[in-house]
């Protein structure tokens, strides 16, 4: 007997494949109602995973340890870490810092996708001036550490912490909009004859929320819609409950930063920690124990005054201003250069006494909540911007508002709107409501900042040490500020991504409590 597979019915089957067990055999534990049938309502389940990490990174898992607790000095006396027990949540982190390759990725996609847009591709330009000082001849790194492929694989810097959000949602768009690609499932430039029919490019939020969607953007290998209001062989895109895109690229917390840094599950048998750190590596000193590497430095830093790399003959550290992201060893998490090379930006918005303030459960001072923009909320569909991503505006309300209410502030004027997101109220109490819940909307007179303080709202964290700064500031407790807007030859970054379900990262081996499954039900 020959069978004969058509298109469609490979499509089915792939999909099949991704749509939980046998979907004939599943049903509803509440109703009994069975899924992925389209004669039963077309509920849609899907096997339940453990996503994977995005491209780069590796999985940290999670765990309680203490904020600062690796810290033995203050020699700057800041007083602005001290020690708390906090948790961790599981989450993924870059392996290595961000490169220049990484960055001229960035900027030759900009130059592809907006050839005109002269704007974008300036403010996206890494500031190459921060390599200058008035007594020092540096300006063959200011003509050359971007872009000659010498330093391809070192660490970006002159990016200042908005330039490094900016990154994380290219980061965020590429990558899911590739994921898609090769699932069939978004037309390429190569399905189209060579042409992008897109007006606009890729964005994960826009297409999550159906607005991506039409001739030349739709692709073959669409799964199949189940809802039985569609017409004939319908298909649709991608859903959050598909699993299939990744979540969003990000700066880590300080305190994931920190935690990842010292990589104490290496030293951890049965919840004990036999060992503490002051480096991400283990002793107290900056060398290498090991009898085949004995002696070398574990990290690039400054040793001393005017020694950045070691005797000429015998460079110790094989740097003198930054080395490769994949220099020396990594920690037990993994990680690369989590100690020297550059310091890397971090989510948080910088306070002396954030230690004492934060949650203890994944700390983190930097929440401004926002709303998406909608430009039709009859419909729901989202206001978006000339790149096609979504506008977002100040949060209104610390709880989900009625659609009455929703539909309400839409139509206001624009002279309302403005005013609503200067003095945003709560829609539901009459009572002002502050987006920003960072706990930091202190009383800080904005005019004396420069004068009596350098912190403010704009003060971002950076933590790690550098190649030009010694050995105290490799200890991850340490922390230091600079404006979002400032940028340093001594400062990188790397990004995260939020890990969803279950924490434990290896359960194989590992005590477990059994679970039964649910019975199944049989309508009588």
């Amino acid at each position: 007997m020959k069978i004969v597979f058509t298109k469609t019915a490979l499509v089915l089957l792939a999909a099949g494949a991704l749509i939980s067990g046998c979907a004939k055999h599943q049903q509803s534990e509440k109703t009994g109602i069975p899924y992925n049938d389209r004669n039963n309502g077309g509920y849609v389940k899907f096997r339940q995973t453990h996503p994977s990490p995005g491209p780069g990174m590796v999985a940290i898992e999670g765990g309680t340890f203490v904020l600062g607790g690796s810290a033995d000095q203050d020699v700057a006396y800041d007083y602005n870490n001290v020690r708390r027990r906090v948790t961790i949540p599981s989450f993924y982190m870059d392996d290595t810092e961000v490169s220049n390759q990484d960055w001229l990725d960035y900027l030759h996609w900009i130059s592809i996708a907006y050839p005109n847009d002269h704007e974008y591709y300036y403010d996206a330009l890494p500031d190459t001036l921060v390599w200058r000082r008035p007594l020092s001849y540096n300006e063959p790194y200011v003509d050359n550490y971007l872009r000659h492929p010498a330093f391809q694989d070192y660490p970006v810097v002159g990016v200042s912490w908005d330039q490094a959000q900016d990154y994380c949602r290219y980061r965020t768009d590429r990558a899911n909009e590739y994921i898609l690609e090769q699932k069939g499932m978004l037309a390429t430039v190569k399905d189209n004859k060579g042409k992008n029919n897109n007006q606009e490019t890729f964005n994960t939020d826009m297409y999550l929320n159906g607005q991506v969607r039409g001739a030349g953007i739709d692709g073959k290998k669409m799964l199949p819609d189940l809802n039985p209001n569609a017409k004939g062989k319908a298909v649709r895109p991608a859903r959050m409950e598909d699993g299939i895109l990744k979540q969003a690229y990000r700066l880590p917390t300080e305190a994931e930063w920190e935690y990842a840094a010292l990589a104490l599950a290496g030293n951890t048998q049965f919840e004990n920690i036999n060992d503490g750190k002051i480096y991400p590596w283990n002793g107290l000193g900056v060398r290498s124990p090991k009898r085949k590497t004995r002696g070398l430095i574990l990290a690039n830093f400054k040793r001393g005054e005017g020694d950045n790399a070691g005797v000429g003959g015998y460079l110790n550290d094989k740097a003198d201003i930054t080395a490769p992201v994949r220099s020396y060893p990594p920690n037990d998490f993994g990680l690369y250069n989590m100690a020297g090379n550059v310091n890397e930006w971090v989510q948080d918005t910088y306070r002396q006494t954030s230690f004492d303030e934060v949650e203890d459960f994944n700390p983190f001072r930097g929440n401004e909540y926002t709303n998406k923009r909608l430009a039709d909320p009859t419909k729901g569909i989202y206001a978006k911007d000339k790149y096609g991503r979504p506008v977002y505006d100040p949060a209104t309300s610390g709880k989900k508002l009625k659609y009455s209410e929703i539909i309400a502030q839409q139509q206001q004027t624009d002279s309302i709107k403005k005013a609503a997101q200067a003095a945003p109220k709560d829609a539901l109490a009459g009572k002002a409501y502050n987006p920003d819940q960072r706990g930091y909307a202190d009383t800080v007179n904005q005019a004396l900042y420069g004068t009596t303080t350098l912190v403010n709202d704009h003060s971002k964290v950076y933590k790690g040490g550098s190649w030009n700064d010694l050995a105290f500031w490799l200890n991850p407790a340490t922390r230091r500020f600079m404006d979002e807007d400032n940028a340093s030859a001594e400062v990188g970054f790397r990004c995260a991504m939020d890990m969803v379900g279950a924490a434990e990262m290896n359960p194989n081996g590992k005590p477990h409590f059994s679970v039964k499954k649910p019975k199944k039900f049989v309508a009588k």
